[in-house]
């Protein structure tokens, strides 16, 4: 890896770190009864609604400091995935 390529992920936790962060998110929904299933090798996490639709997307992003949903446009502190799972379970209920 060149040194500019360093520098850039210097600033972001590593794969494996936001692969942990998803499946701890895919255990606290699994809890309320919210199914979902990791996908593309722990990168995203794939969130079923109850009713048929579309999944929703989620991913870890912002550095790994948010789970990040619809465009990034709903997002949640990865420090707290019960509460995540929560605003998910709320999210996909509508």
């Amino acid at each position: 890896m060149n040194s500019i390529m360093g520098a850039a992920m210097a600033g972001f936790p590593p794969i494996q770190q936001e692969g942990d962060m998803l499946v701890r998110l895919r255990d606290e929904l699994t809890h309320l009864g919210v199914n979902a299933e990791l996908r593309d090798n722990n990168s995203a996490l794939m969130v079923h609604k109850r009713e048929p639709g579309m999944p929703v997307w989620v991913f870890v992003g912002f550095g790994g400091a948010y789970y990040s949903w619809q465009s990034a446009e709903q997002r949640h502190p990865t420090a707290d995935p019960e509460g995540a799972a929560k605003l998910l379970a709320d999210y996909i209920a509508r």
